[in-house]
């Protein structure tokens, strides 16, 4: 019976430290993240993505962020308790749409060089 409860508690010690890892994990990609001025959408675990073969520290999460420009990235980091944040497999699922010109500018604009290429004209400049 002592085997048992012995065997139980490793397995419930085992859990709680994965857990607190992965509490410390998350806040220190979300920091990585904010300190580069990018928003952080998703973040889940993916304990066999890419460079999981061999690893024995660190672990592996798939994350979603949003640039700067507003690219939309996937990407995998690696992070452990005594490295930093690693990124692989960075891709843009999402370019970032350009903000459409409002037509009113536009015109607005154009009024204006046309005019002043109308004065240039009538002063005798090409």
């Amino acid at each position: 019976m002592e085997v048992v409860l012995v065997f139980a508690g490793m397995i419930a010690l085992i859990v709680v430290i994965r857990l607190v890892a992965g509490s410390f994990d998350g806040e220190r990609v979300e920091r990585y993240v904010a300190e580069n001025g990018w928003e952080l959408v998703d973040r889940s675990w993916d304990p066999f993505g890419p460079g999981w073969f061999g690893e024995q520290d660190a672990r592996i999460y798939q994350i979603v962020y949003r640039d700067r420009q507003g690219n939309l990235h996937r990407a995998h980091v690696k992070t452990s308790m005594l490295s930093g944040v690693y990124f692989t497999n960075d891709h843009i699922v999402e370019a970032a749409r350009p903000p459409a010109p409002s037509r009113e500018e536009t015109l607005e604009e154009e009024n204006q060089r046309l005019r002043e290429r109308i004065r240039d004209l009538e002063d005798g400049r090409s």
